[in-house]
């Protein structure tokens, strides 16, 4: 995660922490590179899932050491990154008693550094007995990236979008009515055999469970999209699907390395897009 164009920002002491960036990690809005859903992501930072969520304040301290501060005022970090997305200045400096934790390290990557201190390091294991954080590897495919990819087709959806013939869209289904190829077919001995279920047809009927069983709090979330739409993100086991409650929907797979898959409108997508907003964290 690229860091904010805001200033660093001293507090002024021996102790201070110059903000580079903040994010929030709360049920509906949490770094999706860490983990599949809100406990999984707190898991990865060794935080309980509140109910209401963290701040994360990521900087350095005055010998350049990289710190996040983990603070229970979501409000106030959610006020901070609103302002330095508009291009605002906003001095994010959390008072004590807000504080959490502060965590050696930095668990997402974060391409700014505080002006007039040392370089980006983890702070000296004489400071501090915890293992640093550090960002998940997304060197390689796998569900930190596959999870990356989704984000970006969210946040790009139009671009996406515009690159799709609907004429080439494969025939999709969940298996709750099973297509033509889930179907007993002949197996490769000649006996008749259940075929497996494609990719996409398994991730259809995982998301329609989640319907049923609700799945771990922050699997499937619902955000702004324009007109009377959502964006919706659900994830599982090997999976991420981004979609728009009007529209279609992408399904990336870890067993797909850079594949980015489409489902079609077609009879039971809209239904499913529906239960699956109505049951879907948002953002306050």
């Amino acid at each position: 995660m690229a860091g904010t164009d805001s200033e660093a920002v001293a507090a002024g002491d021996d102790d201070a922490l110059y903000v580079l960036t903040a994010v929030l990690l709360t049920p509906a809005q949490f770094p999706s590179v860490l983990g599949d859903d809100y406990p999984e992501a707190c898991a990865a930072l060794g935080l309980a899932p509140l109910a209401d969520g963290y701040g994360l304040v990521l900087g350095q301290d005055g010998d350049g050491a990289r710190w996040t501060v983990v603070v229970d005022d979501v409000s106030l970090v959610a006020v901070a990154i609103a302002s330095w997305d508009c291009g605002m200045e906003y001095d994010l400096s959390p008072d004590d008693r807000s504080m959490v934790a502060a965590l050696p390290g930095w668990p997402l990557a974060v391409a700014v550094a505080a002006p007039g201190v040392p370089a980006p390091h983890d702070p000296s294991p004489e400071i501090t007995e915890q293992t640093p954080l550090c960002p998940p590897d997304t060197s390689a495919w796998g569900a930190a990236q596959r999870r990356l990819g989704a984000d970006e087709i969210a946040l790009q959806w139009a671009a996406w979008r515009e690159q799709i013939d609907e004429t080439q869209f494969a025939r999709t289904t969940t298996a709750k009515n099973a297509p033509d190829d889930a179907s007993e077919q002949p197996g490769a001995d000649g006996r008749g055999g259940r075929q497996p279920l494609s990719g996409v047809q398994r991730v259809l009927a995982e998301a329609r469970s989640y319907v049923d069983a609700p799945p771990p709090l922050g699997r499937v979330r619902s955000s702004f999209a324009p007109g009377d739409a959502r964006t919706l993100r659900a994830d599982g086991p090997g999976w991420s699907m981004v979609a728009r409650t009007d529209d279609i929907a992408f399904v990336l797979l870890d067993e797909k390395p850079g594949e980015i898959l489409t489902v079609g409108r077609g009879p039971e997508l809209p239904g499913l897009l529906e239960a699956l907003d109505r049951m879907a964290v948002r953002p306050h």
